[in-house]
């Protein structure tokens, strides 16, 4: 059974270690926040000037004032604070956070990311996605495995235009578990009840498969 956006967050929030700086890209990434493990502190970054952010509100307690960098509503834990956006990008482009999560509508086995545009639809622009993925040394992507159509966005090579250039170390998508290392992708982890062969026939790129793979624990 494919994961839900919730559970690919869920899963994310596993590579979490005791006091790291991370930083959450709009969608899915987002959600991250609300699944920190028990026994560890981590300290959420948003690129517009935020530090110490906390999960979403409750509905009715949310604060216009407090958003993140894809002006959704949030919290802001004790401790936390609030600065401009020179200061927060020193921090990312400084290499003072250890994880970044993204989002993306398409990966290569070489690590490229496309993310930011597809060409003919209006954007307003890349934000901080090309300063995170030109900066950070571990970044996870989460996304759905395909699109719409059922075409895979697990790719060979990249159709539309990069983010960042072999910089993805890991993805999480709604089937599997992929570290991208060796030009190719390769399968750690299944959703419950999604088989090897769904995976293989879901993914364009290079998937290599050693052993038996395991299904997702929760």
């Amino acid at each position: 059974m494919a994961l839900s956006k919730q559970q690919i967050a869920q899963r994310i929030a596993n590579e979490l270690q005791d006091k790291w700086y991370v930083n959450l890209g709009i969608g899915i990434p987002t959600l991250v926040a609300n699944y920190i493990p028990e026994g560890i502190e981590v300290e959420f970054q948003s690129e517009n000037g935020l530090l110490g952010m906390g999960p979403f509100p409750v509905e009715g307690t949310e604060d216009a004032d407090l958003i993140n960098a894809g002006k959704q509503t949030v919290t802001v834990l004790d401790g936390g604070s609030i600065f401009d956006s020179a200061t927060s990008f020193s921090m990312i482009r400084g290499k003072h956070v250890q994880l970044t999560v993204l989002g993306a509508m398409e990966v290569a086995q070489n690590g490229d990311i496309a993310n930011w545009k597809i060409p003919g639809k209006m954007v307003k622009g890349m934000g901080g996605a090309m300063d995170l993925v030109a900066s950070a040394d571990n970044i996870i992507v989460a996304m759905m495995h395909t699109n719409k159509r059922g075409e895979s966005k697990i790719l060979k090579q990249c159709s539309l235009p990069l983010t960042g250039v072999g910089c993805v170390t890991k993805i999480v998508t709604n089937l599997a578990v992929l570290e991208v290392k060796d030009n190719a992708f390769h399968l750690l982890e299944r959703a419950p009840g999604v088989s090897v062969e769904e995976i293989q026939a879901a993914t364009e790129g290079t998937l290599v498969v050693n052993g038996e793979i395991p299904e997702m624990n929760f």
